[in-house]
């Protein structure tokens, strides 16, 4: 029950903040000798149980947004034109999913399988942390989240795909794209937020069907504790960045990357921890 909360708070701070949070879900196990189920299959259904946590939260924080939007875009398929900027908004949400649900369909097991390993969870922190602070201290800010439309939906869809590599960061990586376009750090934020959500709840649907045919396996009362606790921590998270980033940039969150990157690979060279799972 505790592993089950820890990973629980894990997958909340981390989904939102650009740290990773499949990479920290992966690495908090590896760092402890966690293993809260033996069945392979059962462990990543616990993984979207925590993503449906973070999904609930992020739902409850935007919900009223969510709504407009899907308003939005049934009314702009309707008059089969956009004549707002909530329509065009809506459209950046809808085109910028499908890179990710093409990439997750074609490439998820296979990065499940072969590309989830400590030492590159470590070196995807430390490379893409850079990036995401190099990229933000040199592009300007001169374009508010008005301006988002379907062309800018797609650009950071396309970035957001890379994020199924664990350590990359979906928040990280679709919020460098935002500041390459120079969207201010607010918007990049709102925006990465915001196109996280189909892509969550998809990918739930579809873990789902598998949670229906194995069941809970007598660990039912982890999978309610660790969704409370990521949704939870999830609405806080992003209740509080969108207002640190008003004011602050991403050399913490740089700071803390490779901090957790040096820590990993010191383990590793160590022979405290092996390289591989």
């Amino acid at each position: 029950m505790f592993q089950a909360i820890i990973l629980g708070l894990t997958q909340g701070i981390t989904e939102f903040a650009p740290v990773s949070s499949s990479g920290h879900l992966i690495l908090v196990p590896w760092l402890f000798g966690w293993s809260i189920v033996q069945d392979p299959a059962l462990n990543k259904t616990f993984d979207v149980a925590l993503h449906m946590g973070t999904l609930l939260g992020a739902v409850i924080y935007f919900g009223r947004d969510l709504w407009r939007y899907l308003k939005a875009w049934l009314s702009s398929v309707r008059a089969r034109m956009i004549r707002s900027q909530d329509e065009r908004f809506a459209w950046a949400l809808v085109i910028g999913t499908i890179p990710g649900a093409i990439a997750g369909a074609l490439f998820e097991s296979t990065i499940e399988d072969r590309l989830g390993q400590p030492w590159l969870i470590a070196v995807m922190l430390a490379c893409f942390g850079v990036v995401l602070y190099v990229v933000d201290r040199l592009c300007r800010s001169d374009r508010s989240f008005e301006t988002i439309g379907p062309r800018t939906g797609l650009f950071l869809g396309v970035a957001q795909a890379l994020a199924l590599q664990p350590g990359v960061s979906r928040s990280g990586v679709t919020i460098t794209a935002a500041r390459l376009v120079r969207l201010d750090r607010e918007s990049a934020a709102r925006a990465s937020f915001l196109l996280a959500i189909p892509i969550i709840a998809g990918a739930g649907v579809l873990k789902g069907v598998q949670l229906e045919q194995t069941g809970f396996q007598g660990y039912g009362s982890q999978f309610f504790w660790g969704f409370v606790a990521s949704a939870i921590s999830g609405f806080v998270v992003i209740w509080f960045l969108l207002r640190y980033l008003r004011r602050h940039d991403f050399l913490i969150f740089m700071i803390y990357r490779l901090a957790v990157a040096a820590l990993v690979l010191l383990l590793i060279a160590t022979g405290v921890r092996s390289a591989t799972i």
